[in-house]
């Protein structure tokens, strides 16, 4: 940064995580012995609490079944959000491609990219429950290239092309999109990346930002730096550039002033989180039977695909961050993963304390303060000797001009 004058503070250079996002991934996941309409009306109050607190963005998933999960269609939930918020961007967490036909999807994301004024990220996928494809009567195996296939036509249709297409699940015949996008550049499109490097080709292969899902699995972890190259070079091969600011990574964590507060708040219902993993499995660990078991196994060792979990303090979420960090090379935004297994009191603190404390450590918003304190410490005898001798002054002159007029 260029200095205009000569400073008494230091910190005066840009760091890189200055730059970092922050928001919040639902899917969403809620017991099963709660309303579901008081859930998803809890949803929306936690997007106007982080649009309140300053985060960046929110996403809302697509699922059609194992009842933890109770938003089918993104694009209604965000329309509802997008109406009681003011700056936070949505991403759809993700559709679903290969449960819809691609026009249809091009019209609902391009009619809510111009209800939100832009705000609208289009987050895509694959599918993930197999009770969900399996109700449809879709084959898992052909999944994968239902996505790429659907890609390809959306593509094209919000290029603003006219798109003849047919495969053996759908046809398009002269079609156009009748509804341009907010944003003449059009709109930020997201492909979900897991374990695997299917997701980081797709993304590459059309210049596509890459949401990794998996970040904070141990298999998930492990391959951050190897897919990000591997999304590089497909990138570069294809005409794209692959930048950082677009990659989002996901982490579960849920914050507290202590670890046992945290500990506590989550205690009595995040056993309801376990059961939906173990039981679509048909496990019965011994680590699932008590509160304490579970947390201990999610910290420790990830459950499902969620991968570890905070479950603690801000200075904990500070450290997986920078851990996420030093592990990508730098990436643009963190997505805490919200579980719904907590009080709606502990859960709207977990995020002031994520807002207060984790957000301006790492935008470095408080260096000034730190080196304004630091300044007067380190010259302490100057500046307050400085003080004593002009109050002393002071004293001296007014007594002293007081006897003289003797007043």
């Amino acid at each position: 940064m260029k200095q205009i004058t000569d400073a008494p503070f230091e910190g005066d250079s840009v760091h890189p995580s200055e730059s970092l996002r922050f928001g919040a991934f639902l899917a969403p996941y809620h017991p099963l012995n709660a309303d579901p309409a008081l859930q998803l009306r809890r949803d929306i109050d936690l997007m106007e609490h982080l649009d309140h607190l300053g985060f960046d963005e929110a996403w809302m998933g697509e699922h059609h079944s194992t009842g933890a999960e109770i938003v089918p269609a993104p694009d209604v939930f965000i329309a509802a959000a997008a109406e009681r918020t003011q700056r936070l961007r949505f991403g759809t967490g993700v559709v679903s491609l290969p449960y819809h036909h691609p026009l249809v999807t091009v019209d609902r994301i391009t009619q809510l990219d111009l209800q939100t004024r832009g705000r609208l990220i289009f987050g895509t996928g694959p599918g993930k429950i197999p009770l969900d494809a399996h109700m449809m009567g879709i084959d898992p195996s052909d999944q994968r290239r239902r996505q790429g296939e659907a890609l390809e036509a959306i593509l094209a249709l919000l290029r603003g092309d006219v798109v003849n297409m047919s495969t053996d699940w759908f046809t398009l015949r002269d079609a156009r999109a009748q509804l341009p996008t907010y944003d003449p550049a059009g709109i930020e499109i997201a492909t979900a990346s897991t374990v695997s490097p299917n997701g980081s080709v797709l993304a590459g292969t059309h210049g596509l930002s890459l949401l990794s899902l998996a970040a904070s699995s141990p298999a998930g972890f492990d391959v951050l730096d190897r897919n990000w190259g591997i999304y590089d070079k497909v990138c570069a091969e294809h005409g794209h550039s692959a930048d950082r600011s677009r990659w989002r990574l996901v982490n579960p964590m849920f914050l507290a002033e202590t670890r046992s507060d945290a500990e506590r708040a989550v205690a009595r219902r995040i056993g309801s989180m376990a059961a939906y993993v173990n039981r679509q499995t048909g496990q019965r660990p011994e680590w699932a039977e008590s509160g304490r078991g579970i947390i201990d196994h999610w910290r420790n060792d990830s459950l499902g695909e969620f991968g570890q979990a905070i479950i603690g303090t801000p200075d904990e979420a500070i450290a997986q961050i920078d851990r996420l960090l030093d592990k990508t090379g730098g990436f643009g935004t963190l997505l805490i993963l919200h579980v719904d297994m907590a009080d709606w009191e502990d859960t709207k603190r977990s995020y002031e304390l994520f807002a207060s404390e984790v957000i301006p450590h790492f935008r470095r918003r408080n260096l000034g303060r730190e080196a304004s304190l630091q300044y007067a410490e380190d010259h302490r005898d100057r500046l307050i000797g400085g003080l004593v001798t002009a109050i002393t002054k002071a004293h001296t002159d007014y007594y002293g001009e007081s006897a003289a007029t003797g007043a």
